[in-house]
């Protein structure tokens, strides 16, 4: 009898075991993005956060030894995904692979996963910049640095003495924590026909830099010449301490117009043996230009300006309505669009409300203007959410979930305007929605009753379809016309200014209210780079700045009309 009611009771539990077994758990973890938002410590500042990448850039002042970075806190943030948690209790839990905080080396970076329901890695990078000179008594030009290999070479005129050179600055190390063995007092006076080594010591470690002093046979030589529409950028590198400058001339002409440093009010900039100068010019011109230094002259070079060219449309005269939404652009009967190159965000607010067109013509102008319309972006609540009134070059491309959209950024263009110039009117509401206020950019606190943002900006870039035109999960929207998609699902597909492959970008914000019609004017900031040919241009205009993150007011409008590229 006991050993049938032990078999009973075996089989009992093993088909208890095996039902348990098929029991399928199909609840699914919340999905909670760990994010890095902050890191404060010593001797440095973050320079960028990128959400998309998951890297935190640090910059690194000239004095911290990039070997012993010193971390004293980092700042997590959670992005909760499709449930109600509690967001401090979650981060209170986050699990991490490596130590945040501490002393570390970041000359490599250094990666960390932070970890809940999800694994999320993240990088650590630091970037320094340690100014370096090195110059010479009758130096042509500026000095070349190889920091990975420690050479430093400086050029003079053939003619100069090298066996008792006279140096005249020295700077290999961070400012005031650096030696160097021989000092430049050492060294100034000395022989150069070969090349003098340097101990540089600073964080208690020596490196050893070697000073090279080079004869050339030119004393003077147009470096770069890069032709605009109507600007020349013209780049020379002559003896240190000459006067310098350029000589032009359209082609077919027989005198030349000569501009030097030493004239009154010279727009030549001079530093060391190098000199620069912006040169006004006229579109579609032929031009002849060279450098000179003292009574000598470099080999002349030929160089043709741009055309002068504006975006279509940008008098905002062409609309239609073939359905519901209002067009910044001409459509056929079908409803076909015509030629188009600004879009707006109408397509997705009319989808529920065929009322709800954010940006539309109106026949309030400005002083002297010549046409029949301007554009009012008006900031509405649509269904769940706020969306800014916007208009922008590019298209928009659908809606998902009834509350996000994806719009396609840029249109293409090859020339480098300098400024862009509208004329606009602004109303500034107080934030009265704020759906997405918790996943806001690092950097911003707003809440509701502050009062919003309206924005303009113009950006110029080499931005392909490959690399920017993917929304979330990894679907591609961009085109090779409007190459920057813009996902509202996916914060890391927004704009960023600062971007690798911006060329050029200007921005003006709106604070307050601006009542009666005023003409502004946004320099364009190429960064100190001349030669960088851009493939598209992006001008965005929205009455809420932070639309894309669906926080705004109801109750701000910007009227903008005649909008204008100039080149000078």
């Amino acid at each position: 009898m006991k050993t049938a009611y032990l078999m009973k009771t075996a089989l009992a539990g093993a088909a208890l075991l095996l039902f348990a077994g098929c029991i399928k758990n199909d609840v699914p973890y919340p999905v909670v993005e760990l994010q890095i938002t902050d890191v404060r410590g010593e001797g440095f500042t973050v320079g960028k956060v990128d959400l998309g990448n998951r890297q935190v850039t640090l910059q690194l002042d000239e004095q911290t030894d990039i070997r012993n970075v010193r971390i004293d806190a980092v700042t997590l943030d959670a992005q909760i995904h499709s449930v109600v948690l509690d967001k401090e209790e979650l981060l209170g839990k986050v699990q991490t692979s490596q130590p945040l905080t501490g002393t570390f080396d970041l000359r490599t970076p250094r990666y960390v996963t932070l970890s809940l329901y999800q694994d999320y890695d993240w990088t650590i990078t630091a970037e320094q910049t340690i100014e370096r000179r090195f110059t010479v008594e009758g130096q042509i030009g500026a000095t070349a640095f190889d920091t990975e290999n420690r050479i430093a070479t400086a050029t003079v005129g053939k003619a100069t003495d090298r066996s008792a050179l006279t140096v005249t600055e020295l700077k290999l190390g961070p400012a005031d924590i650096t030696a160097y063995s021989p000092t430049l007092e050492e060294l100034s006076g000395s022989n150069f026909e070969t090349v003098r080594f340097v101990d540089v010591t600073c964080h208690g470690r020596t490196e050893q830099w070697t000073l090279h002093v080079i004869p050339t046979e030119e004393s003077v030589s147009l470096r770069q010449a890069d032709a605009w529409t109507r600007v020349i950028w013209l780049y020379g590198e002559g003896i240190a301490g000459s006067t310098m400058g350029f000589s032009y001339r359209k082609a077919g002409d027989e005198a030349w117009t000569r501009i030097a440093s030493d004239d009154a009010d010279s727009p030549v900039k001079v530093s060391g043996g190098s000199f620069t100068l912006r040169l006004q010019a006229e579109p579609q011109t032929t031009y002849e230009v060279k450098a000179f230094c003292g009574e000598e002259e470099s080999a002349v070079r030929t160089l043709t300006t741009e055309e002068e060219r504006q975006l279509p449309n940008c008098d905002l005269e062409t609309w239609s309505k073939p359905k519901n939404p209002w067009l910044p652009f001409a459509s056929d009967a079908a409803g076909n669009a015509i030629d188009p190159f600004w879009g707006t965000g109408n397509n997705g607010a009319t989808v529920i409300s065929s009322s709800d067109n954010l940006t539309t013509p109106v026949t309030d102008l400005h002083p002297g203007a010549t046409g029949q319309y301007a554009a009012r972006l008006e900031s509405r609540y649509v269904v769940i959410k706020l969306a800014a009134g916007n208009l922008f070059t590019g298209e928009f491309v659908g809606i998902r979930s009834l509350s996000h959209g994806i719009v396609n950024f840029g249109r293409p263009f090859t020339l480098r305007p300098t400024a862009l110039r509208l004329w606009v009117k602004y109303t500034c509401g107080k934030i009265d929605n704020a759906k997405d206020i918790g996943s806001l950019p690092v950097g911003e606190s707003l809440q509701v009753g502050d009062y919003d943002t309206g924005s303009i900006y113009v950006a110029l870039g080499t931005w392909t379809k490959e690399e920017y035109g993917y929304g979330k999960d990894h679907e591609l929207f961009g085109t090779d016309d409007c190459p920057v998609s813009i996902d509202t699902r996916e914060a890391s597909t927004f704009f960023d200014p600062e971007g690798k492959d911006v060329v050029g970008y200007g921005v003006q914000y709106f604070h307050e209210d601006v009542a009666e019609w005023r003409q502004i004017t946004i320099p364009i900031d190429y960064r100190g780079v001349t030669d960088r040919r851009p493939t598209h241009i992006i001008v965005v205009c929205s009455a809420s700045r932070l639309g894309d993150y669906f926080t705004g007011s109801r109750n701000s409008r910007m009227w903008v009309d005649d909008i204008e590229l100039l080149y000078d």
